[in-house]
């Protein structure tokens, strides 16, 4: 049905793989390992973009003529990097820190297919709500937070730690869709809009993906 090269994505995330599957063709997931340190003095825009360039690389390695993707993403407070926490103790700390506050999630989606390389740096603002310490210490004891930026899935069910978002929802879940979509179409990839499936899915009415979709890039 679609004439291009297979598609892969570097992360087995199961947020990033559920988001993905909305685009409606067939993807291989691949785990690549890559240090996400930040390095000295680097932007998080900078950091997302090397990350996410390095995950893809690394699945360009290994599928050498794949049409392979890289994302990556992280929290942003007080001019300093959230990333995943180390451990349980951490989890809460940030939680705690990010607690009836703004910060932003950053994250870099980068698509590969041989010497070509294209990258989206995407922004979304989240607002915290005013959760309780017994709430973050319930949340931290399932164990969901410590594979997540920032330390919060913005769709669990139970804590719902988010009171709004300004920009794109699906971003602040490591995969910024209707960014992917035009990347993905500048490689020749034929794919309909996400958006009705990417709100259908979130249950969210977004008010940004049309604007997002008729930019040009």
């Amino acid at each position: 049905m679609h004439n291009h090269s297979p598609l892969v994505l570097a992360s087995i995330s199961p947020r990033r793989r559920e988001l993905i599957n909305l685009l409606g063709v067939e993807f291989t997931f691949t785990a690549v390992e890559v240090d996400e340190s930040p390095r000295d003095h680097e932007s998080p825009q900078a950091m997302v973009q090397r990350l996410s360039r390095a995950k893809a690389e690394g699945g360009a390695r290994a599928f050498r003529e794949a049409i392979v993707i890289g994302a990556d993403t992280i929290g942003w407070l007080d001019n300093e990097i959230i990333g995943k926490p180390r451990d349980s103790a951490e989890a809460v700390r940030m939680l705690q820190r990010l607690r009836a506050r703004a910060h932003i999630v950053y994250s870099g989606i980068t698509v590969k297919h041989g010497a070509r390389v294209a990258t989206h740096i995407v922004t979304t603002t989240v607002w915290m709500r005013n959760y309780s310490d017994d709430e973050i210490a319930a949340y931290v004891a399932t164990g969901d937070p410590l594979d997540k930026a920032a330390a919060y899935a913005i769709q669990h069910g139970d804590f719902r730690p988010v009171a709004r978002v300004e920009g794109c929802h699906a971003n602040v879940m490591g995969l910024p869709l209707c960014h992917l979509y035009l990347a993905l179409k500048t490689f020749g990839v034929p794919l309909a809009e996400p958006d009705r499936a990417c709100q259908a899915y979130l249950q969210i009415t977004c008010p940004v993906a049309r604007d997002i979709l008729t930019t040009e890039h």
